[in-house]
């Protein structure tokens, strides 16, 4: 059984490899140290906000918030820092504080209210979206030094290779969630909730505290990846980060977790992240495709990892029988 639930993440990491193979056999430039680690800098705020996600979908829920709660902390991040003339020390606190409040007023609704998590988090989403622009309709520029600083700062690795700092602060993030996830209480309370919320009352488990812990988890590291999409885009936009809730969801359940909850792993979304920019890094190395092939390559794998996943689990329920 335990080698059937880590089969997911296996596949995705051969596949990972299998892809970055064959672009590297393809395209001459694409095997470099430079370009798997530009994967990491142009999708570090996808990792961080994919990570939340992991949370919610193992404990059997589900988030439509986050691309919104980015767009919001851009928002209010440019509007404060630029306009207000408050200092980055404030505000990215301030902001981290508002998404975490957002995920814990949404995690308290569908508790207490019963209310399912999907239409929950979709009312999140719109009135987050709302809010950028009772903010402004338009986009705000940022030229604080400390953000200008911080994405171009470079950081140098052995071989004159580089990465930003975003990409270190998701780097800490995976590191401290397969933390929380596999060696803390609040992450054995999470797989239990998600493998049967029922069970776990039984069991005297907390079940209020922990899904209520892991909306506000999820609205955290939205925050946070909102944080590194100011440092990535240098403005704040309503528009931002449109359907990057269904970007993390992929990468999710390419990474293995099982959208009925319970099985996940945090490695195996990191996996899925890098999986998306492969395909995104193919497309650009090839210049004559639409990056709309980008939706229809992942569309596809998303498809083969549900059914992957639906023949293991019919198989757990035959062996449990």
């Amino acid at each position: 059984m335990l080698k059937r639930q880590h089969l997911p993440v296996i596949v995705t990491i051969c596949l990972l490899i299998a892809m970055f193979a064959a672009g590297s056999f393809r395209y001459t430039g694409f095997f470099s140290p430079q370009v798997l680690l530009n994967l990491l800098i142009d999708n570090a705020f996808l990792i961080i906000v994919a990570v939340g996600m992991t949370f919610v979908i193992v404990s059997g829920g589900i988030d439509l918030s986050v691309g919104s709660i980015i767009a919001l902390t851009t928002m209010i991040s440019a509007s404060l820092v630029q306009q207000q003339g408050w200092s980055p020390a404030v505000v990215i606190p301030a902001v981290l504080l508002i998404g975490s409040g957002f995920g814990w007023v949404m995690g308290a609704i569908i508790h207490y209210f019963k209310i399912q998590p999907f239409i929950v988090t979709l009312a999140g989403m719109f009135l987050a979206r709302g809010l950028c622009y009772v903010i402004s309709i338009n986009t705000i520029t940022i030229d604080n030094a400390f953000y200008t600083s911080a994405a171009q700062t470079k950081v140098y690795l052995p071989g004159g290779y580089f990465i930003s700092i975003s990409v270190i602060i998701a780097i800490l993030v995976v590191i401290a969630a397969v933390y929380l996830a596999h060696y803390t209480r609040f992450g054995r309370n999470t797989y239990a909730l998600g493998g049967s919320e029922q069970s776990a009352l039984l069991m005297g488990l907390p079940v209020t505290r922990t899904k209520i812990l892991v909306y506000t988890f999820s609205g955290f590291c939205s925050a946070l990846a909102g944080v590194v999409f100011t440092f990535y885009m240098l403005s704040g936009y309503g528009l931002h980060a449109v359907g990057l809730e269904l970007d993390a969801i992929a990468a999710v359940v390419i990474g293995g977790t099982l959208l009925t909850g319970g099985v996940g792993y945090v490695a195996g979304t990191f996996f899925g992240v890098l999986i998306q920019g492969v395909i995104q890094t193919i497309i650009s190395f090839e210049g004559t495709l639409s990056s709309w092939w980008t939706k229809i390559v992942i569309g596809l794998l998303l498809f083969l990892f549900i059914v992957l996943q639906r023949l293991l689990s019919g198989r757990r329920s035959a062996h449990k029988a």
